[in-house]
């Protein structure tokens, strides 16, 4: 049987690094885990957040016996994470798109949790997507810690041992954070001539104060199984919001409803994806009910394919519907209530 991904990541971390470096202890565990799952703490655990929201669990964390206060739970520990990796092996794996995106929330949780993460991607035959430089690099700037985007085990290893030496690691951070600002800012400017120009071809709506991100989201994306919406979703979410760290975001999903969007809170409540989604600071659902001004066809045409897969008629449906909603947020004909 093939080794999955992340089976791959965790041997070469270990093979490469070992299990010490510099004085900080390598917490990971072989193979597939449930132990990843758990919360970060004394009975080991992978899974940083805070104030109670799990970000995703991590492959890997450099650790000391030191004391400190779980931001997740408030809980004070024996042990001190300084580092906490997510790794893949999707550029080998197909993924040159936004299926990059996917796990970028996992390392995200120790970021918030005020420690440093590393979203490595294993160099394969597909490139790092410029974008999540520049997710990281907003990261960086306004969560509590630093988020770094990595595709080398020689930087990784770097990484650690400045983690003793306050001059090392600055300098470290500082020349990290340009590097990931140069790639995204060169390919953004390649890509798109502007800020509307991004917003026409990335479903996005950028007002004065605030942003709408909009999608085909519905709720069947998150009650089956076999989806990988909710993580793509996520993804797209973080984007947004990084990419707009001092404007509101609303993530608009005008195929659900406001009693879909109440039964995804009642049922999915400890789902990993529909927190984050539900909890983020800054950012707000919206439902096709959230919405002021849409003509009464429009709506009727939404709710009628609301539960249908985007693809054939629907789909034609859902865009020339779409295409209403959208030209009256910008117009102002319809507002969000």
């Amino acid at each position: 049987m093939a080794e999955s991904s992340d089976e791959i990541i965790k041997r070469e971390i270990a093979d490469n690094l070992g299990m010490s470096l510099n004085g900080f202890s390598l917490l990971v565990y072989p193979q597939s885990s449930n132990e990843d799952q758990k919360i970060f703490g004394e009975e080991g655990g992978l899974t940083f957040g805070l104030k109670g929201v799990p970000y995703g669990s991590c492959d890997a964390a450099w650790t000391k016996k030191e004391k400190w206060v779980n931001p997740y739970n408030g809980k004070t520990l024996n042990i001190k994470p300084y580092i906490a990796l997510e790794g893949t092996d999707a550029l080998s794996r197909g993924s040159s798109g936004n299926a990059q995106y996917q796990r970028f929330h996992h390392a995200l949780g120790a970021v918030k949790a005020g420690i440093i993460g590393v979203y490595y991607l294993k160099k394969g035959n597909h490139k790092i997507q410029p974008d999540l430089y520049g997710m990281a690099y907003h990261a960086s700037k306004i969560e509590r810690g630093y988020y770094f985007i990595i595709d080398d085990l020689d930087e990784l290893r770097d990484l650690i041992n400045s983690l003793n030496n306050e001059d090392k690691l600055k300098k470290f951070i500082d020349k990290k954070l340009a590097s990931m600002y140069k790639i995204y800012k060169e390919k953004f400017d390649k890509t798109y001539s502007d800020w509307e120009d991004f917003a026409n071809k990335r479903s996005t709506i950028i007002e004065k104060n605030y942003v709408i991100k909009y999608s085909g989201r519905m709720k069947r994306n998150f009650t089956d199984g076999s989806q990988r919406a909710g993580h793509i979703a996520v993804g797209e979410m973080f984007l947004t919001k990084y990419f707009f760290p001092k404007k509101k975001i609303y993530y608009l999903w005008p195929k659900m409803t406001s009693e879909d969007r109440e039964y995804l809170d009642k049922n999915k409540s400890n789902d990993k994806e529909w927190k984050i989604l539900r909890n983020e600071p800054n950012v707000k659902i919206l439902t096709i009910d959230d919405l002021s001004g849409v003509p009464v066809e429009v709506i009727k045409k939404m709710k009628e394919i609301k539960d249908d897969p985007l693809k054939g008629d629907t789909l034609k449906i859902f865009r020339e519907n779409l295409k209403i909603i959208v030209e009256g947020l910008k117009k102002g004909k319809i507002s969000i209530i």
